[in-house]
């Protein structure tokens, strides 16, 4: 047993009272900022946090990075890392529809209530992704990165998690329906792909979950944006 470190003696220490936005960068800018800012912001009003700055911060110019911007009570703080996934999936991906729901109230907010999230990610391994359902039993989200999947030929983005904000970029000029999805429309599933910051868009080619057993299409989308991209693919 520890003494409590003083940096975890705080609400956002304690009970995750914080918000957060993670942002690929190329070469030291950042990408899709402003639609970041813009999630921050109503996520920090949501929690009576106060308001992040929409200025950015002179950073490394990585090649390819994730800046991570933090508001707590105290303040808004940020951070940098390499963006360095591996190779590219050129096969896809496997996901695993998990028994982890939501926070009814949160799950459409980027907190530091992050742990159904977690624990989606240990029942999915070693599954790159985990998928989370709402108390209705409708699929909303994953582990860190949003779905965006395709019933009878549409595609249909997910509501009741986050707004992914790489999904809605893919999503601006493309023909989509939004709308809940009960987890027995899965087996309708004629393809279905993974957004999020760290990744690009990254076709799903086989998912897994109680009854779902399904080998689906791999069709990467043919982008040249940056942040939708697998960082490093050629």
């Amino acid at each position: 047993m520890k003494p409590l470190p003083d940096g975890l003696d705080s609400p956002a220490g304690l009970h995750g009272e914080s918000a957060f936005t993670t942002v690929r960068t190329r070469n030291g800018h950042p990408l899709l900022w402003d639609a970041h800012v813009a999630r921050l912001r109503a996520t920090c009003a949501f929690l009576g946090l106060p308001m992040p700055s929409a200025a950015f911060p002179h950073l490394d110019a990585l090649p390819w990075g994730l800046f991570r911007l933090t508001v707590t009570a105290t303040g808004t703080f940020w951070s940098q890392r390499p963006l360095s996934p591996g190779p590219r999936p050129t096969e896809g991906v496997d996901v695993r529809l998990t028994g982890v729901q939501v926070h009814p109230q949160l799950g459409a907010h980027k907190t530091g209530n992050y742990l159904p999230y977690r624990l989606a990610a240990q029942e999915a391994a070693p599954a790159f992704e985990g998928w989370l359902t709402d108390t209705a039993g409708h699929v909303v989200d994953g582990s860190r990165t949003s779905p965006l999947l395709e019933l009878d030929g549409v595609l249909i983005c997910p509501v009741g998690g986050l707004p992914g904000v790489t999904r809605a970029a893919f999503l601006s000029e493309r023909p989509h329906v939004d709308r809940a999805v009960p987890v027995r429309d899965l087996r309708r599933l004629t393809g279905a792909w993974l957004c999020g910051s760290g990744v690009g868009i990254v076709p799903v080619r086989r998912l897994e979950g109680a009854g779902l057993d399904l080998t689906l299409p791999v069709r990467w989308p043919e982008v040249q944006e940056a942040a939708l991209v697998w960082p490093n693919a050629p």
